[in-house]
């Protein structure tokens, strides 16, 4: 079946990816950017949604099955822009795809954001994100949560390893995190769950 699928976060490194893996799946992606967004990298032929994490409108989830959150602040952007976007940000739009009756959310968060209390120099971030998460679990909305360790821009690898098994000094790759998005966006086959995840 063909889904509609709202992608946030969709210019970033990892949304392209995404992006990519849905229409070669035959899946119809939207992409939410800003007025500002270089969309030039996109797909050809993706439809656009105007809206910004930091102030969102009612409406952008209208007509979506689908809601994958694959956005992100920055790692220069500092801790006030870390909170607008991947705490505050996220939790409107998963209130928005509540309100719009979307089937299903999927959060691409962080190693660590399983804790409440992180330390560390990511600690802000890690909180950020955890505040993101615990807010999509008492939504009401059917989710999943990716948690993946440190990322690199490498390519598809053979495999992937997910949840208890997960080597946290270990890295993964955008490809790989954008496959797992995908699949857990249009199969159900992760439905309810928040899991680490390695590429292989």
């Amino acid at each position: 079946m063909t889904m509609n699928i709202l992608v946030a976060g969709a210019t970033g490194k990892t949304g392209l990816h995404l992006v990519q893996e849905l229409v070669d799946q035959g899946h119809n992606p939207t992409a939410l950017v800003r007025a500002s967004s270089d969309t030039t990298a996109l797909p050809e032929g993706v439809e656009h949604r105007q809206g910004d994490l930091t102030d969102l409108q009612d409406g952008v989830c209208d007509g979506m099955q689908a809601v994958i959150f694959a956005a992100g602040s920055g790692g220069a952007t500092g801790p006030e822009m870390t909170d607008k976007v991947d705490r505050e940000g996220a939790k409107r739009l998963i209130d928005l795809a509540r309100d719009a009756g979307v089937d299903r959310f999927v959060m691409l968060s962080s190693v660590g954001a399983d804790q409440s209390g992180p330390t560390g120099e990511m600690a802000h971030y890690l909180r950020a994100k955890h505040a993101a998460d615990e807010h999509l679990k008492a939504s009401g909305l059917t989710f999943s949560i990716l948690r993946p360790v440190a990322l690199t821009d490498d390519g598809r690898g053979a495999d992937v390893i997910l949840g208890d098994k997960v080597d946290k000094s270990a890295t993964a790759a955008r490809a790989d995190v954008a496959h797992v998005l995908a699949e857990a966006a249009t199969t159900g086959r992760y439905d309810g769950m928040a899991q680490d995840m390695q590429s292989a």
